[in-house]
């Protein structure tokens, strides 16, 4: 604790007598200044003992030392110590009744007792207790290593709340909480989710106080460089002092390390896990998992899907797509206890390997809801699949990204295009331009008005090639539907005894949009 009145009235060398203001006491004393300025307030900062022996005070006239008691309250002062024997034998009564009166600290200092003496003691009792503020803060910068060691973040989060004397919690780069201590701070860390997202818009380190004097908390980003790769908050009833800024700061450094892997470890990772995919895509998935280790725990294993993502062509502001996606897939694995597989196999595209059903999966979908399209990204997801299929499961993943640029989509499942239709993948500028192409004859033989030809032929491969229920469907007689196909063959120079130009012409109707043309 820093030097207060009480503590120097109870230092048995300095003899000194309380006059006024009794219940101020305990108010910490910044420093101990000399002054027998009538107004030595340009020259205060707040916080200290005024000392004086009264040299230019009227110190009779009671209106003024009640404005010279009002000057120093105004400007910080804690406490006047007046020594008598000097140019007063004793505390002038109009003082002592101005300062009762608006409850300064009055401290009577005898002769005997030098204001060297009290300055001396006000500075050994502040270089105390800054010793006492390191030491603990060394102390404290101690413990909170060996639980970063041996119990990891977790453990750093609950000794610094104890450190502190509040709460503390860490937040991964979406703003979600990875860890709080105690367990009654969880609902009031996750309501700084906002807070958190603002501060890490800002450059890496920044820092936020937010809430009120009795719940100040204190918000620092984790990262090095201009990344944030996570924050911390600190709740506490006041502002932090010497010793709890000490730990603050330890753990900032410690979470930092171990939410920011060093470069060269991350380039490791990467390398291996580019290596174990490469087996995994052709077809050596034990000589995977043997490489792999460890390292992905079960997710070598089945299910998994596969997941591929490429940036869109296009000027685009802010972070690269890419390492945006990957962070926030990688923080969902964390928040789940999941691993994710994720290997760039370029600047534009990346590779990700995780759990059927599971957060990551979910992540991604909820990112491409929210963000892919802005951010410039197309995804193609794969259906489930074991590690001896890992390879199908890429060319899954192909296909459905293939069809998620074609259909300007963020995200599209390989399941979906198996369990819809094949129409919505003839909405191509070139399958169109092929349809157009070949009806085109069709359809300036009908625009001269001398038979239905489209219609007709919508209508005779929808029945199959039946002639009367096609007919009936026309309102005409068979044979004029007989008629019609041979000018279709003789128009188009094919035949429709042919099914593969059966299947090309039913397709072309579709794509222009004539299967649903009126029948005459």
């Amino acid at each position: 604790m820093p030097p207060t009145l009480a503590s120097l009235v109870q230092h048995s060398a300095l003899k000194l007598t309380v006059r006024a203001g009794e219940d101020g006491l305990d108010t910490p004393v910044r420093w101990a200044h000399v002054s027998e300025l009538t107004d030595p307030v340009p020259y205060m900062e707040g916080g200290e003992l005024l000392l004086t022996t009264g040299l230019t005070l009227d110190a009779g006239d009671a209106d003024a030392m009640l404005r010279y008691v009002r000057r120093l309250l105004g400007a910080g002062v804690v406490g006047l110590g007046f020594a008598v024997g000097v140019n007063y034998e004793d505390v002038p009564p109009a003082l002592v009744e101005a300062a009762s009166a608006e409850g300064l600290p009055l401290l009577e200092v005898p002769r005997r007792t030098p204001f060297l003496a009290i300055s001396k003691a006000v500075s050994a009792a502040i270089a105390a207790d800054q010793y006492r503020a390191v030491t603990a803060g060394f102390e404290a910068q101690r413990e909170l290593t060996r639980a970063a060691l041996a119990e990891g973040p977790d453990a750093v989060v609950a000794r610094l709340a104890a450190h502190v004397d509040g709460w503390a919690a860490l937040y991964d780069t979406s703003g979600a909480v990875l860890a709080v201590s105690p367990e009654w701070a969880a609902r009031r860390a996750a309501r700084l989710t906002p807070d958190v997202e603002r501060l890490r818009e800002r450059p890496a380190p920044a820092s936020a106080v937010v809430g009120g004097t009795d719940d100040r908390v204190e918000l620092q980003s984790l990262g090095s460089g201009r990344r944030v790769r996570g924050a911390l908050a600190v709740g506490t009833g006041a502002a932090l002092g010497t010793a709890e800024r000490y730990a603050v700061h330890s753990a900032i450094a410690l979470l930092t390390l171990t939410t920011e892997r060093s470069r060269s470890l991350q380039a490791a990772e990467g390398r291996l896990g580019a290596a174990v995919l490469r087996m995994m895509l052709s077809g050596q998935p034990d000589h995977a998992r043997a490489v792999a280790g460890d390292l992905y725990g079960g997710l070598l294993d089945a299910p998994f899907r596969l997941l591929i993502a490429e940036t869109v062509p296009g000027e685009r502001e802010g972070e690269p797509p890419l390492p945006v996606l990957t962070e926030a897939l990688e923080s969902a694995a964390a928040r789940a206890g999941e691993t994710v597989l994720a290997v760039p196999e370029n600047d534009e595209r990346l590779l990700v390997l995780a759990g059927d059903g599971g957060a990551v999966v979910a992540a991604c979908e909820s990112y491409a809801e929210r963000d892919a399209e802005e951010a410039g990204l197309v995804v193609g997801l794969s259906a489930p699949t074991g590690p001896i299929a890992a390879a199908a499961a890429y060319k899954q993943a192909e296909q459905a990204l293939s069809v998620a640029r074609r259909r300007g989509r963020a995200l599209v499942e390989h399941e979906d295009l198996a369990a819809g239709s094949v129409l919505p993948l003839l909405a191509d500028d070139a399958v169109r331009a092929f349809a157009d192409g070949m009806l085109r004859a069709l359809y300036e033989h009908d625009a001269t008005g001398r038979g239905d030809l489209v219609a007709s032929l919508r209508a005779w491969l929808s029945r199959h090639g039946q002639w009367d229920a096609a007919a009936a469907d026309l309102g005409v007689h068979r044979h004029t539907l007989r008629y019609r196909m041979r000018r279709v063959e003789e128009i188009l120079g094919r035949s429709l005894d042919d099914p593969d130009v059966r299947m090309e012409l039913w397709l072309a109707l579709k794509a222009t949009g004539a299967d649903t043309a009126e029948t005459a």
